[in-house]
């Protein structure tokens, strides 16, 4: 009997000493967490905006150029974010505006980027998704990625949204699917045309 409440009591005294432990960790180390998952973001925002930046920038660096570069303002209800390049530089201005919605297996969010007429696709990026890996996972490649760019977020007849299809055809706002992966490039199709509906609507 006695051997069993000490068990029970020592189980109890490691299980509590653990769970501290734990918690001290995560409450440590957060703020490190928070700051690489905003590097994360920034890193996406300004490929996706096509900001130039040094190849090996660190996270801090990251921070300092977005910060530099790129303007968060309002239209209507959406939040943009705008790159305005310097006048002797190339390079053009560019939006862009972010989205989200349920994956197939988990939450799938990105960020999409427009030229200055609020209507032509210069990029698109994913930062977070869950997709299965080599179907629709596939979504986060270059190649599935450059097909959106200089695609028109409106089709010929003036209706806002993207077309992501396997079908025969092509139309200034279509793109392939990925093979085997119906149902990822449905939800992604979805969240686009959610986010390409507020544009059209904020800009009018």
């Amino acid at each position: 009997m006695k051997d069993s409440v000490y068990t029970l009591c020592y189980a109890g005294v490691l299980g509590t000493v653990c769970a501290l432990l734990l918690t001290a960790a995560a409450r440590f180390t957060e703020p490190y967490q928070d700051a690489n998952a905003e590097a994360e973001k920034n890193h996406n925002i300004l490929n996706v905006l096509q900001v130039p930046y040094p190849p090996k920038s660190s996270s801090q660096q990251l921070v300092k150029i977005f910060k530099e570069n790129v303007r968060l303002e309002q239209l209507g209800e959406l939040k943009i974010y705008r790159y305005v390049p310097p006048k002797d530089s190339d390079s053009s201005e560019t939006v862009a505006v972010d989205f989200e919605g349920p994956g197939l297996w988990g939450p799938v969010k990105g960020f999409l980027a427009l030229g200055q007429d609020m209507r032509t696709i210069v990029g698109i990026t994913f930062y977070e998704q869950e997709e299965t890996p080599g179907l629709g996972g596939e979504i986060v490649s270059s190649w599935f990625r450059e097909q959106f760019v200089g695609k028109s977020i409106i089709d010929e007849a003036g209706n806002p949204g993207i077309i992501i299809s396997k079908s025969d055809g092509s139309a200034p706002n279509k793109v392939d699917a990925i093979s085997g992966a119906t149902m990822t490039c449905d939800k992604v199709q979805a969240m686009l045309n959610e986010a390409i509906k507020s544009i059209v609507e904020e800009k009018q």
